[in-house]
């Protein structure tokens, strides 16, 4: 199989981890969504109250007292426009007041740089597991390494603190444009080549889930991609160094369901009654995209139904139990690739309307759940490559 060497893609995940947004107002939106972000990104906790440096491996600037500096209302007026990027941020400490400025610092972007928080996790866990690796170019890694720690912008930095001797902090976040002009246009280049890798298979290899992953890991690469060339336009580049026409990630994701489109599954149900629970895990398929049926296929859902009558004591009813497990399995080397269980009791006057409950209730437990678990399976399967 494949393997993908990848430039920038640890730094996706400090691109959606900056707290705030343009200027000083707590009601702009913009602040809502990055905190929000950021927020959801940490599982829920605030930043820590206590001084810090946003993660930064040089040695932090120093915090300034005193007279205001005119970076603290007029930034263009120390940082010239034509050559840096810059935000101002404040907290009531100095790890708050770094961390507003480096969001603030996205949020200049525009919402177009604040990409879907479902991306950025998707893209990580592909770095995490494997799927994609980081390449031996160290000055891009200790940019990316820096910029993650500092929940950052790659290429931000912060260039001044100064306290008020009162009870706020202010930060100003710096963006040179050149630099992030080069490295940017790495990252983007890079990524071409890695959808180019990924993409590239035999129409055999390409009709299997693993040829569907492939083209959704793609779908990732290419939304973050125009991210990143949405951060170039914002810093300018050369003629040379601007990315022509990138996709968008729909285009790979399009080829992905189509693929689908292509995947027979053969449903086998063991002590089924009149197919009801057959013909429930096929409606499910079907939603997806695939087709049901074949008789060798690849793929097949092997499911056994369980009905069982249940005697309580001192009760009128009848009740009938039952127990569904479903296994989604690869034939090839006979793994479950994803497992299914649901069971209940449905109870009547007489047993075989319970029976029929059971049926009924089981049903609609399949098309209630089934479909939302094998989707959110798909979403979530990331390319062999071994």
């Amino acid at each position: 199989m494949f393997k993908i060497r990848y430039l920038a893609v640890l730094w996706a995940v400090s691109l959606m981890g900056c707290a705030t947004a343009p200027q000083p107002s707590r009601e702009d939106d913009a602040v809502a969504a990055a905190q929000a972000a950021v927020v959801a990104m940490e599982g829920g906790n605030q930043v820590p109250a206590q001084g810090g440096t946003s993660g930064r491996t040089s040695p932090p600037v120093k915090v300034s007292k005193g007279k205001e500096p005119a970076w603290v209302s007029a930034p263009d007026a120390v940082y010239d426009k034509n050559i840096f990027v810059t935000a101002v941020g404040y907290g009531t400490d100095r790890n708050q007041a770094e961390k507003d400025a480096l969001g603030r610092l996205v949020a200049v972007f525009g919402q177009s740089v604040q990409a879907d928080l479902k991306t950025i996790t998707s893209y990580s866990e592909a770095v995490s597991k494997g799927a994609v690796n980081v390449s031996e170019n160290t000055v891009v890694q200790n940019a990316i390494k820096t910029s993650a720690e500092m929940d950052a912008l790659i290429g931000a930095e912060i260039e001044d603190v100064w306290f008020d001797s009162k009870n706020t902090y202010y930060a100003v976040a710096v963006l040179e444009k050149a630099k992030a002009s080069r490295l940017y246009t790495d990252m983007i280049r890079s990524n071409e080549r890695i959808i180019h890798d990924l993409i590239a298979m035999s129409l055999e290899e390409k009709q299997t889930l693993d040829g569907f992953s492939r083209y959704q890991l793609a779908a990732t690469i290419a939304d973050v991609n125009r991210v990143y060339a949405n951060v170039l336009t914002i810093v300018g580049g050369t003629s040379d160094s601007m990315p022509g026409d990138i996709k968008k990630g729909d285009n790979y994701r399009l080829e992905a369901m189509n693929i689908t489109k292509s995947i027979p599954i053969q449903v086998r149900v063991i002590d089924d009654r009149s197919n009801r629970i057959k013909d429930a895990f096929a409606s499910a398929l079907t939603k997806q995209g695939f087709r049901s049926g074949g008789i060798d296929s690849r793929y097949v859902l092997q499911v056994r139904v369980d009905f069982s009558p249940v005697e309580l004591p001192n009760q009128q009813n009848k009740f009938t139990r039952y127990a569904i497990e479903a296994n989604l399995m690869d034939t090839r080397d006979t793994s479950v690739l994803l497992p299914f269980n649901i069971n209940g009791r449905e109870g009547h006057l007489s047993l075989s309307e319970a029976e029929n409950r059971a049926v009924v209730a089981a049903e609609k437990k399949i098309n209630d759940t089934y479909g939302t678990i094998l989707s959110n399976y798909l979403a979530s399967l990331l390319p062999n490559t071994k």
